[in-house]
């Protein structure tokens, strides 16, 4: 079978990870060109991960043969990459996360793909964690019986060295605070987890370094299965990342994943005991090297699956949407001090402006 031929457009902090999972550990994917409109940047990812580069993704979707695009570029810039590249080039798109910043531009996204029959996946890698996959299987098989609460905490250091790497961190228009970058991964997580939210009640506030938007923030979101979710998120912790987690606390059972990318299962409590319950602990832990984890691998199979095969993804603009609501809803209580329900228009959120 011919190798889908990936391009990645944007060679910052992310796309290594892109770039290592399409070098030979995906069967039916190959990486043949890189951008980014710094030539330095450019030149360093092509060299090292030998493929050809470009400072302009117009200068390279013309003379190379691409199937699908990562836009890996700043987080306001991803609506309008995206767009102009289904447009013009007919690519199916992968997007890092947050898919945008507004919500009409994430509409505007998944109207256009549709509109060319291109598909369009958001990164979430860290549903393909090995405890995550098993949390949700627990979950879908009802073993949690009514759930009570979930709780995600993001505990890590970005330090103003990080911030000032580049001029758009920590900016509205172009990145957002904890909530929108770092947390982001950890909201989809607890919103699939625990279904549908109905309202949120958030607070932030920014400690430790001069950025416009916020370092540490907490939200507290109602479900419509009745369940509290609770998001605690900084950067402003000292002096290395210490965790990103998740727990979920059902009347019949509990679930925490820790580690410092949702890659450690901690805890594993049922009422209904099985003999594999027992060695959960031990089989279902990963040791990544960063907060990255291991699933952009098996995010980037799951796209050639769906692109081979025709099918649903598991993650598509839809359902990458998703927490992008919720992220707008956080910011619009923040600025509003209200609880604010979903559905809803922003009004006062910052983001994206």
């Amino acid at each position: 079978m011919e190798k889908l031929r990936f391009a990645l457009v944007g060679c910052g902090r992310i796309l290594k990870k892109h770039a290592e999972a399409l070098k030979g550990n995906i069967s039916n994917a190959i990486l043949v060109a890189v951008c980014d409109i710094n030539l330095d940047k450019a030149k360093q990812a092509g060299m090292k991960y030998q493929v050809n580069y470009y400072t302009s993704y117009d200068e390279m979707l013309t003379k190379e043969q691409v199937d699908i695009v990562c836009i890996l570029t700043e987080s306001g810039n991803h609506a309008k990459h995206s767009i102009d590249i289904v447009q013009k080039y007919k690519t199916h798109i992968v997007v890092e996360k947050p898919m945008a910043l507004t919500l009409e531009d994430a509409d505007k996204m998944i109207e256009t793909c549709d509109l060319y029959n291109k598909k369009l996946f958001v990164v979430k890698q860290n549903r393909y964690n090995l405890p995550v996959i098993k949390l949700r299987e627990a979950l879908e098989k009802g073993r949690f019986g009514k759930i009570n609460m979930g709780t995600v905490r993001v505990r890590w250091c970005r330090t103003q060295e990080y911030y000032n790497q580049d001029k758009w961190r920590g900016t509205w228009s172009l990145d957002g605070g904890v909530f929108t970058n770092q947390a982001s991964h950890h909201i989809d997580l607890l919103e699939w987890m625990l279904g549908e939210p109905i309202s949120v009640f958030a607070k932030s506030k920014t400690y430790l370094v001069d950025i416009e938007t916020e370092d540490t923030g907490v939200a507290v979101i109602s479900f419509k299965n009745g369940a509290i979710g609770i998001v605690e998120a900084t950067t402003a912790t000292r002096p290395k990342d210490l965790e990103g987690s998740l727990s979920i606390l059902g009347e019949k059972g509990t679930v925490v994943i820790g580690g410092f990318a949702v890659n450690e299962m901690q805890t594993w409590n049922f009422i209904d005991n099985s003999i594999e319950d027992n060695e959960i602990l031990s089989k279902f832990k990963e040791t990544p090297p960063n907060v990255y984890g291991f699933g952009h691998v098996k995010y980037l199979q799951d796209v050639c699956d769906s692109v081979i095969n025709n099918t649903k993804a598991l993650v598509d603009g839809l359902e990458g949407r998703k927490s992008l609501e919720l992220i707008n809803a956080i910011y619009e209580s923040i600025e509003t001090n209200q609880e604010v329900n979903l559905r809803f228009q922003p009004k006062k959120c910052k983001l994206g402006h």
